[in-house]
């Protein structure tokens, strides 16, 4: 068996050890570390195996992810989330579909300082749910609506995902975040719009709420000062060229712990000695998952480039007669399957080291650079939209975790314009380029 086949066999057995349920970074690191003993031997593992650990772990730009958790993990046990949508809800809550339009926002605003799809799901849908079913809100709306703005959390920088595909890919990781808002906010539009829509078609499913009186709609917005004072110095700082983003997640974590212990010295919940240790652990945790995972990845990726089988995929994809654009979409409905069989961080790291090499032969008219943004961010929408497709996007067990009278296929049958937005979503992004290009250029990145 050639290289090529032993690359082939070794995804399949990659692939068959994920659906046996064995944790992906052990998965990838067994095939990797087995694949490259089978075609270099045991000795040039065992050197591979002295730096690369380290060569992984101490990567500068990897360094803003445990303090992006950290900051996520001090706004969802401050009581931020709910804030933030009492505060849009304030607003809006009074229109027809306003309350659900509310937990989009609050969504979107919570995906900032959080930067994680699955957290923004669980943590909004505990917070705006009741109010939705208080309302007496169609169950298919409310849990539809928490389910898809969940995946906001991935695209609105910071996002830790965009982190790691700016490493995997050797982009530059502002220029990724600069990438990722314009596409963000018109998801935020698209969702809004889709809300609206169905409650101007039938009004029953989303009954207006109580006007809020001013004094009290006053103190509700001053409560949101918090996630704009966060966002304009993490993302505006960084944007400005003020600092790095390394800095920038250290403010932004700090800011928001002291917010958390703010408010609990003023009585109103927040963080306390016992949210702090909670938050600190569980911050370690997942930053060691994460690391495992990459570190799982680096081996995988030296396997498959002593077998030559992404540059074989490239290179068949260069000889072929193919539209570069339907390789593309061939390639996206791939990332859609995948997505919802992983969470994105898994995804992003397995799929995009075989599938960039090949995006990166096709010609679309873009420079290298260019085209590695534009294709991170389409692939980050589309892993995303694994996440709301049936039968099994993750963000749809979350809420209906939550909401267990609900029937699986009401919040499948919820979700579904939401889905039929970010198709519409993703094809504007493919055909305009310049929708992603345009803001780090005219940053400067």
């Amino acid at each position: 068996m050639g290289p090529i086949e032993t690359g082939i066999a070794g995804m399949v057995i990659m692939f068959v050890m994920i659906a046996l349920r064995v944790p992906i970074a052990l998965a990838m690191a067994l095939v990797g570390a087995g694949g490259t003993v089978v075609l270099s031997g045991e000795t040039i593992l065992l050197r591979q195996l002295q730096t690369l650990a380290f060569d992984q772990f101490s990567l500068y730009d990897l360094s803003v992810v445990p303090f992006f958790i950290l900051m996520g993990q001090f706004a969802g046990r401050s009581g931020l989330s709910g804030d933030l949508f009492a505060g849009v809800n304030a607003w809006i809550g009074r229109l027809r579909g306003g309350v659900a339009m509310a937990a989009i926002g609050a969504c979107a605003g919570f995906g900032a300082v959080c930067g994680s799809s699955l957290a923004t799901a669980s943590t909004m849908g505990q917070v705006a749910l009741p109010e939705l079913r208080r309302l007496g809100y169609a169950p298919a709306l409310a849990t539809g609506t928490l389910a898809a703005g969940g995946t906001l959390g991935i695209l609105i920088p910071p996002s830790v995902v965009l982190v790691i595909y700016a490493v995997t890919v050797e982009s530059n990781i502002v220029t990724m975040f600069g990438a990722a808002l314009v596409p963000g906010l018109i998801a935020v539009v698209f969702f809004l719009a889709v809300i609206r829509i169905q409650v101007l078609l039938n009004p029953e499913l989303g009954p207006a709420a109580t006007p809020v009186p001013w004094p009290e709609k006053l103190r509700l917005t001053l409560r949101l000062a918090p996630v704009v004072l966060v966002f304009g110095v993490v993302i505006g700082g960084i944007y400005m060229g003020l600092f790095n983003p390394t800095p920038a997640a250290a403010v932004g974590a700090l800011l928001v712990g002291l917010y958390g212990i703010g408010l609990r010295l003023a009585g109103r919940g927040g963080l306390g000695p016992a949210g702090l240790k909670a938050a600190m652990l569980e911050t370690a945790l997942s930053t060691a998952m994460i690391y495992l995972i990459l570190f799982g990845a680096a081996l995988l990726q030296i396997f498959l480039a002593r077998s030559g089988l992404p540059q074989a995929g490239a290179a068949l994809v260069r000889q072929s007669t193919l539209d570069p654009y339907l390789i593309l979409v061939a390639i996206l409905v791939l990332l859609i399957l995948l997505g919802c069989l992983m969470d994105s961080l898994s995804m992003i790291l397995l799929a995009i080291p075989f599938l960039w090499p090949v995006v990166a032969g096709l010609d679309f008219g873009l420079t290298p650079e260019d085209q590695k943004v534009w294709f991170g961010i389409i692939a980050l929408v589309v892993v995303e939209l694994g996440l709301i497709t049936p039968p099994v996007g993750l963000n749809v067990f979350i809420i209906n975790g939550l909401a267990r009278d609900v029937p699986m296929r009401e919040t499948f049958r919820g979700v579904m314009p939401f889905f039929a937005a970010e198709i519409l979503r993703v094809a504007l992004l493919v055909a305009v380029p310049a929708i992603t290009l345009t803001l780090p250029r005219l940053l400067g990145y």
